[in-house]
């Protein structure tokens, strides 16, 4: 046992940590489970008194009253049982709580960076099955190891109290299994480590194929995925087959060796010299005490892989918490800004990768203006509106907002300063009236929140619903149309009221009729607000003030609709191709995105 802890002390430490704020409820599991094992023992105990004294000696007053003795004694061993058993869950389970809830909380708290280059499923499955196997660390393994080790060592002080040269044989395996118990914890250590990560890709490909359910039926890769997670699942099984064959090698070797210890303890009990010195109580007494140390020490054994289990499960949890959180170094608190926005000199190459995305950006846009970013997908258009919030840090160059430089301002105080609507809608299972006002502070009245809702052009589906705007709209809206969902996005924005707003293929998923409202509202709502605008349809963009052609990072052309078409170059090229102007004049590029632009 003491290999067993000290191969994981300071992952032990660190999760045992976690226990101070219910360290009396699992002081009271221990007591309890101590006391359940001494009771054990006891009546193990009262074996030779029964042997010699009642049935030997034919004491019947003793045996009248052995029938009383057996029930309190184990009515007292339920109490002792329940009271272990329900402390130290509920100890465990606060600790799994505890330790999901800072998982949850890290992880919003990370950086973007960190969200781009681990897989949803491995996060998930840090939160749901990484904490499960720590419950059972934390709850089932201790109380194998408390009171399985209780009752061994109950059990040994038993036999050394009747013979202690008899008992004294154990004492010398005791080495071997402490090798066999160290070499098999590496084992299991290894195993678990390797998992973690099999379990972290079943859940990724389970989330991978609902995500992806209708594209899978509609291009029948339904056979695809099925191989997929059948290799995954497959690696998972070989996994555990390993675990389990280690433990069931681990556990028969440890009872073979034990056995020679009986076996030997049996023929120096046939000595006569040692029978003239032990009563049939007290050798009957040593033989079953021998019989049942083979069963704790089974036991031991078994629970080993478990504990091990949940140390690794807690170390990969541990890893996820010691991932720095997102940066905060800003000191300035901004106020409601004007909006003036500039970039200077601005470059930038995603964290652990070598292509540079963004060159040398320079522009800027006066409060209440508009600027548009136009250019085929990969361009640098998307990383822009990223780099505002401050989802990335800058490395070269800055942003400034009213002069200020973004570094130097609080992420709450500057993100409060800007509303975004993106092509990817994201919306909570929620209902629509809540979706709406995701994030807004105060008090919201009924009266405002169905103003944004009628500009948004929310209403007009929204009143056909039962429960209207509080009909539950299901996981990221599943139960609305692209279009509806993104007039509630749209809502959100409007309803926040920041002064820079950032549209990114706002109404790609409007249908024809439904953007016209759309932009019309946004025409009149978003004036005296900065407007940078990600755009693939020129003709919602043709009013902006200042409008950038971009290309593989760099600012290629800039100017308004009239003056780019003046200029006869990539923007004039684009607007002829989405317009059916001079199609055939050998038009080799064309600036399209796809709705997929990550960059």
């Amino acid at each position: 046992m003491t290999a067993l802890i000290q191969s994981s002390t300071s992952t032990f430490k660190r999760l045992f940590s976690y226990l101070k704020p219910y360290r009396t409820g699992f002081i009271v599991a221990v007591l309890g489970m101590i006391g359940y094992a001494s009771v054990d023992v006891f009546f193990l105990s009262e074996f030779d008194q029964f042997i010699d004294r009642g049935i030997t000696q034919r004491d019947m007053s003793y045996l009248a009253m052995a029938p009383f003795f057996v029930v309190l004694l184990f009515l007292l061993r339920g109490v002792f049982h329940f009271t272990a058993s329900y402390c130290l869950n509920w100890a465990g389970t606060h600790i799994v709580k505890d330790l999901r809830q800072q998982l949850f909380s890290h992880m919003i708290a990370l950086p973007v960076s960190y969200h781009d280059k681990h897989s949803t499923g491995e996060m998930i499955s840090r939160i749901t099955y990484d904490a499960e196997q720590i419950k059972q660390a934390s709850s089932k393994a201790l109380v194998v190891l408390i009171h399985e080790g209780a009752f061994v060592i109950g059990l040994l002080g038993l036999m050394f109290y009747n013979s202690w040269q008899l008992a004294a044989i154990f004492l010398l395996i005791a080495p071997i299994i402490a090798v066999i118990v160290s070499a098999v914890s590496k084992r299991f250590r290894q195993i678990s480590n390797n998992m973690q990560g099999a379990m972290g890709e079943v859940t990724g490909s389970a989330e991978q194929m609902l995500n992806g359910h209708k594209v899978i039926l509609a291009f029948g890769g339904k056979e695809i995925e099925n191989q997929r997670f059948m290799a995954i699942n497959n690696k998972n099984r070989r996994l555990d087959v390993k675990l389990e064959s280690t433990r069931a090698m681990s556990v028969s070797l440890i009872q073979f060796i034990a056995s020679f210890a009986l076996a030997f303890v049996i023929y120096l009990a046939s000595f006569p010299e040692m029978l003239d010195s032990l009563t049939p109580g007290k050798f009957t007494e040593i033989i079953t005490s021998m019989m049942l140390l083979l069963k704790p020490l089974k036991q031991l054994t078994t629970v080993n892989s478990d504990f091990q289990k949940g140390m690794a499960a807690a170390a990969t949890v541990f890893s996820v918490l010691d991932e720095n959180t997102e940066q905060d170094h800003g000191t300035i608190e901004l106020p409601r800004i004007q909006g003036d926005i500039e970039f200077k000199q601005l470059t930038f190459t995603y964290p652990g990768h070598d292509k540079q995305v963004l060159t040398d950006i320079n522009f800027s846009v006066k409060a209440g203006q508009t600027v548009a970013l136009v250019g085929k997908s990969g361009s640098g258009k998307t990383t822009i509106s990223s780099l505002l919030p401050r989802f990335y840090e800058i490395e070269q160059g800055e942003i400034l907002l009213d002069g200020i430089n973004t570094k130097d301002c609080t992420l709450a105080s500057l993100r409060k300063q800007i509303a975004v609507v993106s092509q990817q809608v994201v919306l909570f299972n929620d209902s629509i009236a809540n979706n709406i006002s995701y994030g807004f502070e105060g008090e919201l009245s009924a009266e405002r929140l169905l103003d944004v809702a009628e500009k948004a052009h929310v209403m007009e589906f929204a009143a056909q619903m039962p429960l209207g705007l509080d009909t539950q709209i299901g996981e990221n809206g599943v139960t609305l149309s692209g279009g509806q969902r993104q007039r509630i996005a749209i809502a959100r924005a409007l309803l926040r009221q920041s002064p820079i707003l950032v549209l990114d293929e706002a109404t790609s998923a409007l249908d024809t009729e439904s953007e016209r409202k759309i932009q019309a509202a946004l025409d009149e709502l978003l004036k005296n607000r900065t407007n940078l605008v990600i755009a693939h349809r020129l003709s919602t963009i043709e009013q902006a003030d200042l409008i950038l052609v971009m290309e593989q990072g760099r600012i290629i052309e800039r100017g308004n609709h009239q003056e780019l078409l003046a200029q006869n170059g990539a923007y004039a090229n684009l607007y002829r191709l989405q317009f059916g102007e001079g199609i055939g004049e050998g038009i080799g590029e064309s600036f399209s995105g796809s709705a997929g632009e990550s960059a």
